[in-house]
C-alpha cells in the first residue's frame, strides 16, 4: 500500500469551489478527511489539484487500438492516457461485423473485470449511412433489438454506452431495451430531425455522442437534432476541444445551452493520441495522421482525434476562457455521474478514489495519481 500524504499548498477544486493553499489527503487508495501522523506532506504550492479525468468516448491511444487490439495493446492505450490525466477510460468500439465485436466485447469485458478500463462503448454498427464519418458504410445496419441484444450480452454487464441513429426502423425499440438493461442509449452518427430526437428522447436516450459532428447542422426551419439535444435537460452532451472539431463559438454555444452540468468534455481519441503522425487502421479503415489531424484516407473524413484530455482541459480554460470549476465539472464530475460512478471519483472528497491531476499556473499536466499511486510524480518532474 502506498504511504499516506498530504498534498499541501495548491488550489484545489472541490465540488463547493476552489481552495487556495488547500490540501489533499490521501490514505492508501483512497481520499482522508484525516492526516495520520506519518503521511508524507508533498509541497503542491503554485499548482493545481483537481479530480482525475473521465473519458466516456475514447477509441485508442499510445500507437494501439482500443476498437481491435489486443489486451496488451489495449493496456498500452490506457496507460498512455493516464499519464495524460484520464484515470477512468471507457473503451470505445467502432463498426465491424457483429461476430468480431461480440468477441472483442468479450475481451473487453475482461479487462473492465480487471479494473483497467470502466467499460464499453459501442460506436456503430447501428449508424446512419448518411452521417456515418469514420465508419465502413457497408457494415452499417439498422439497429435491430436483438442484435443490440447480442451486444450488450457480449460485454458480461460492462457494456456503458451504444450510440445509435434513433430514426433508422428498430432505433426506439433499440433505445428502450438499452435503457431496461442499464446501458446508455447515445444520439451519434444521426440524419434524426428535430421531432424524430425528441421521440428518442422520450424513449430514454441520455446522450448526444459528439455534438455537432455526424449530425445536421441547425437550421431555422429544419432545427435538427442538434436543437433537440441542447434544449433538453435530460441529455449530456459529448464536445470534443481539440480546436479541430469544433469552432470556439460552437462550444461556447453549447455551454450557454446546456450548462456545465450537461457538457462532458471527450477525447473520441483513436491510436494517434500521444503517439504522433503517420498511416493507422480505425477499425477496417485507412487513416492518415497529419499535423495530429487524423482523416481517412478515401474520402479526407475526419477520424476521430489525437486529443489527451490534460489538452482539452488546458485549451478549455486558456483559449475558451471557460471557468476552471465549469471545466472540471465537464471533464470529472459530470462522466462520473453519467456512468454512476460519482459515489466513487469525479470529484475529490474522503471516502473516494485518489484520482487526481497536478497542473502548474500555466494549466500544464505536471502530475497523476491514480488510486492512491503516482502515475506521474510531479516530485520528479
Amino acid at each position: 500500500m502506498a504511504p499516506s500524504k498530504v498534498l499541501a499548498g495548491a488550489r484545489v477544486v472541490l465540488p463547493t469551489g476552489t481552495v487556495d493553499d488547500g490540501r489533499v489527503i490521501v490514505d492508501g487508495a483512497r481520499i482522508a478527511d484525516t492526516a495520520p501522523p506519518q503521511a508524507e506532506t508533498v509541497d503542491l504550492a503554485g499548482h493545481w489539484v483537481v479530480p482525475g479525468f473521465v473519458d466516456i468516448h475514447n477509441h485508442g491511444g499510445g500507437g494501439a487500438s482500443f476498437a481491435g487490439g489486443t489486451a496488451e495493446e489495449i493496456l498500452v492505450g490506457v496507460e498512455t492516457h493516464r499519464r495524460h490525466g484520464t484515470t477512468t477510460v471507457v473503451a470505445s468500439a467502432v463498426t465491424g461485423e457483429l461476430d468480431f465485436l461480440a468477441r472483442h466485447a468479450g475481451m473487453l469485458a475482461e479487462l473492465a473485470q480487471q479494473g483497467d478500463i470502466v467499460g464499453i462503448h459501442f460506436e456503430g454498427p447501428f449508424i446512419s449511412p448518411c452521417r456515418k464519418g469514420a465508419h465502413d458504410e457497408q457494415l452499417l445496419r439498422d439497429p435491430d433489438p436483438a442484435e443490440v441484444r447480442k451486444l450488450v450480452d457480449a460485454a458480461h454487464g460492462h457494456a456503458k454506452m451504444m450510440t445509435l441513429a434513433t430514426e433508422l426502423p428498430g432505433g426506439l425499440d433499440s433505445v428502450r431495451l438499452l435503457v431496461e438493461h442499464g446501458v446508455i442509449a447515445a444520439v451519434g452518427h444521426t440524419d434524426a430531425t428535430y421531432e424524430q430526437t425528441v421521440q428518442a428522447i422520450d424513449a430514454g436516450a441520455t446522450v448526444a455522442t459528439h455534438l455537432f459532428n455526424a449530425m445536421p447542422p441547425v437550421g431555422h426551419r429544419a432545427p435538427g437534432p442538434i436543437t433537440a439535444l441542447l434544449e433538453d435537460e435530460r441529455i449530456t452532451v459529448e464536445l470534443i476541444n481539440d480546436g479541430t472539431h469544433l469552432h470556439p463559438a460552437a462550444l461556447q454555444l453549447a455551454f450557454h445551452h446546456a450548462g456545465a452540468a450537461r457538457v462532458a468534455f471527450i477525447t473520441d481519441a483513436m491510436d494517434a493520441a500521444g503517439f504522433g503522425d503517420g498511416r493507422y487502421r480505425l477499425g477496417p479503415l485507412d487513416v492518415e495522421v497529419t499535423d495530429g489531424v487524423a482523416r481517412l484516407v478515401e474520402g479526407g473524413s475526419i477520424a476521430g482525434s489525437t486529443l489527451t484530455l490534460d489538452r482539452a482541459f488546458k485549451r478549455a480554460v486558456t483559449v475558451d476562457r471557460l471557468p476552471v470549476g465549469d471545466v472540471v465539472a465537464a471533464i470529472s464530475a459530470n462522466p462520473a455521474r453519467l456512468l454512476g460512478l460519482d459515489d466513487r471519483i469525479g470529484s475529490l472528497e474522503p471516502g473516494k478514489d485518489a484520482d487526481l491531476v497536478v497542473l502548474d499556473d500555466a494549466f500544464e499536466l505536471v502530475g497523476v495519481m491514480r488510486r492512491g499511486e503516482w502515475v506521474v510524480d510531479p516530485q520528479l518532474g
